[in-house]
């Protein structure tokens, strides 16, 4: 069971795809991700249990890492929740995108990194523990820094409340990672030999969010794909050239330098599908950038750490 769950892990890049090209085959086979069970939505269940996962692999102590090294959190936070948005809005500006598709992709700027950064900076021979310390400081004040940023970038154009957001956030995400920490401070042993199983778990969630959204908005994807693509893979290039730029400027070492860009660059895009569709159930393409980015994320993601690892 174990080499089955590793070899998820392994080539999740290259599940991701066959999960796409499954549901535009067959679309209504995913459906029910994006529907309710008993007045619960799935598809907010699935994301907290992604985020279970992850709280599950933390303890308390892994924030002192938020003091030890303040300049790099102070940076790597600073970055994600400034120039994110900011990439997304420009483009979505540049490239003239709808209402829908712009919602999306300012979500997938203004929510906090995703957990596969910290799989790809292992991979990369990054610094991990700066990773994962990125990672669950972005998650943790996701509640007001996303909802407030989104606000101020599209609260003009179209109506939400971010209150509901802020709700949503807590939660989908800091519920469950709590309930993971409280897992693990009761059950360390326990924790730890879920270890071996929980990235296979959450990328077989991943997958299942992304055919359900692209599924359920097959024919929006193939009508709109090609402007949407060509912003999703500028808007993780700039992402990733920008956080070398900052790493490099604020003096960080090599390992460090390669970690902000990782995480700058990797979104929890799952969290933006979900909060498009809870929050703006009248623009059906807002959830579309979210699942295109968590594909090309995953895919050249997996790219970038070979070329890391073997040439810097």
């Amino acid at each position: 069971m174990k080499r089955i769950f590793k070899f998820i892990e392994k080539y999740f890049f290259i599940i991701v795809l066959l999960a796409v090209v499954i549901s535009l085959i067959y679309p209504n086979a995913f459906l029910w991700v994006l529907g309710n069970f008993n007045g619960i939505n799935i598809l907010n269940l699935l994301l907290g249990i992604v985020l279970f996962t992850m709280g599950t692999t933390l303890k308390l102590g892994d924030f002192v890492n938020v003091f030890k090294n303040p300049k790099e959190i102070t940076v790597g936070i600073s970055a994600q929740y400034v120039i994110m948005p900011i990439i997304a809005f420009l483009l979505a500006r540049v490239f003239s995108l709808n209402d829908a598709l712009t919602v999306g992709l300012i979500l997938v700027g203004t929510v906090p990194g995703g957990t596969a950064s910290d799989v790809i900076t292992f991979l990369s021979k990054g610094d991990v523990a700066l990773s994962v310390s990125l990672t669950a400081v972005s998650t943790v004040i996701s509640p007001i820094l996303t909802p407030l940023i989104t606000l101020l970038l599209i609260g003009n154009q179209i109506n939400f409340n971010p209150v509901d957001m802020f709700i949503s956030i807590i939660e989908i995400v800091i519920i469950p990672i709590i309930l993971g920490i409280l897992l693990n401070y009761r059950f360390p042993d326990f924790c730890e030999k879920l270890k071996d199983y929980l990235p296979g778990i959450s990328s077989i969630v991943i997958c299942l969010i992304v055919a359900g959204v692209i599924g359920v908005n097959k024919q929006a994807i193939l009508t709109s794909s090609a402007i949407i693509i060509i912003v999703i893979v500028l808007q993780y290039f700039l992402a990733m050239f920008i956080g070398f730029g900052v790493g490099y400027l604020a003096g960080m070492d090599k390992k460090q330098i390669i970690t902000v860009a990782i995480e700058l660059a990797f979104q929890n895009s799952g969290l933006s599908t979900g909060l498009a569709k809870t929050h703006f159930p009248n623009l059906s393409q807002a959830t579309v950038p979210g699942a295109l980015y968590s594909v090309w994320q995953n895919l050249a993601g997996s790219i970038l750490a070979y070329v890391f690892r073997r040439y810097l």
